[in-house]
């Protein structure tokens, strides 16, 4: 079980170049591809940007963190003066920054800049390695000193899934203070979102998952069963809207009240009722657009 769960967890923290094609949804595999899946790991490929249609300039930055990491930098207008803020976005797991550009879209759409962030392991940044936001908070941190740097002085974080939990932790870690902070789904723990993806395949949870995580720790440099989110979550004290799927797999309500009922300083916990662990934009943007709309003209 050691052996096995070493595997899975270096597949699960390691992109592969030599791996074009995703493992599929447990949903959509036969019984056989699961079994293999749940004794090999998944395939993991490395997050690849896709080519994006702005009718905006993208200025292409690098920025030195733990990682080199890539960003696009993208300015409403000409100046800071002439825009609201900054928006730094954060994908989540196994993606990159391109698959966050429909929600830049709309950030600049309500007149602010916007910086979209290529997180360690995908896209333009360097290495093949994630740690669902351990490490990655450092590169929030990252992003976040040199929007200061610029004199901007309205910061928004925005993240979804992974890269809400490692907003938590830079906010946690490294004391940042941002205007406010937009969180799409954030996980309550390493350990508990390990328990979801088994219980996903039908899988037991006990004892793999625990393996898993010690095995991933253990190759990454980090105690992961002490990477909490809702734990993070009592170091917030900006504003902060929390979005959930009522129909996530990946993350419970529980986890969820968690983390909000962790939260300190004005808080808003919005549910959509159809929304799994997606983009909210495929179900409902209209209603997304709203949410966002309030809360930044309220903050």
């Amino acid at each position: 079980m050691n052996v096995v769960a070493f595997f899975h967890a270096y597949k699960f923290t390691h992109f592969s170049s030599t791996v074009s094609e995703k493992t599929k949804s447990p949903e959509k595999l036969s019984a056989f591809t699961k079994i293999k899946t749940l004794i090999t790991g998944v395939n993991n490929p490395r997050p690849v940007n896709k080519p994006v249609d702005s009718n905006y300039h993208i200025e292409i930055i690098t920025l030195q963190s733990n990682k080199k990491i890539e960003c696009w930098y993208i300015q409403r207008n000409l100046s800071f003066d002439s825009a609201k803020g900054t928006v730094a976005i954060f994908h989540g797991y196994s993606g990159e920054k391109s698959s966050m550009m429909d929600k830049a879209e709309e950030f600049l759409k309500l007149g602010y800049n916007t910086i979209l962030v290529d997180f360690m392991g995908s896209g333009g940044s360097e290495g093949n390695q994630t740690t669902l936001g351990y490490k990655e908070a450092k590169q929030v941190k990252t992003v976040f000193e040199y929007l200061q740097q610029k004199g901007e002085q309205q910061i928004y974080l925005f993240g979804t899934s992974m890269g809400a939990a490692a907003i938590l932790k830079a906010i946690h870690d490294h004391q940042l203070t941002p205007k406010a902070i937009i969180l799409e789904c954030p996980f309550g723990s390493m350990y508990q979102t390990t328990c979801a993806r088994f219980r996903i395949m039908n899988a037991p949870v006990f004892p793999m998952a625990g393996l898993l995580v010690f095995w991933g720790g253990i190759q990454n440099g980090f105690w992961a069963f002490g990477h909490n989110p809702s734990e993070y979550a009592k170091a917030v004290s900006c504003p902060t809207l929390l979005l959930y799927g009522a129909k996530d797999k990946n993350v419970s309500r529980s986890e969820t009240d968690a983390i909000f009922e962790n939260l300190n300083g004005k808080k808003l916990l919005k549910i959509y009722p159809e929304a799994g662990h997606e983009n909210y934009l495929l179900k409902y943007k209209n209603e997304w657009t709203q949410d966002i709309t309030s809360f930044l003209k309220t903050n």
